[in-house]
């Protein structure tokens, strides 16, 4: 079989399906922003997460990715670390790609647990310390949070504060 019959015989098949399924009503398709990372909803949530870094003393570079971990909005805070920008954008590909938080990561990564070196993948984009959080919204990805430039602790502390506020700054937009 060459290509045009396979796609031939899969349009056949489809068409068959289509003849003998059940009538269904149309699915609803949501034409709302709720589900998808804008840049003014990355962008209203960097803000949030900047102030809450300015109050505990610390200059961060706060990044937000889409659910596939493509970086929307990145923020230098005054005085935050040249290399955070990179560890920022790391920690969103980290989460949005494994669906969890760097800091749960740091735990499954050490030695002896089932992710072990899972930080030597992905051209060392996995970041295997906190302040990496998954956004979701209803139950879905929507996109994730990056912070570095304070210790684990301070980034871990700041980007649960952005996981916990991003609901609140979906719904003002």
């Amino acid at each position: 079989m060459n290509e045009q019959d396979i796609t031939n015989a899969v349009k056949a098949v489809l068409e068959q399906l289509k003849e003998t399924a059940p009538v269904k009503e149309k699915p609803h398709v949501c034409q709302c922003k709720k589900y998808e990372m804008t840049l003014a909803l990355a962008n209203a949530l960097i803000e949030k997460v900047k102030a809450k870094a300015s109050s505990m003393g610390v200059s961060v570079v706060a990044a937000v990715s889409d659910k596939a971990g493509r970086p929307v909005a990145v923020q230098c805070m005054d005085g935050a670390y040249i290399a955070s920008f990179d560890i920022a954008v790391n920690k969103t590909y980290t989460s949005a790609s494994l669906k969890m938080s760097t800091e749960q990561l740091s735990r499954l990564s050490q030695p002896g647990q089932d992710l072990y070196g899972i930080q030597f993948t992905n051209n060392g984009k996995i970041v295997i310390f906190g302040g990496g959080e998954v956004l979701e919204y209803s139950g879905q990805i929507i996109g994730a949070l990056g912070v570095s430039g304070g210790s684990a602790e301070e980034d871990t502390a700041i980007a649960a504060y952005g996981k916990e506020v991003f609901k609140e700054v979906l719904e003002c937009l």
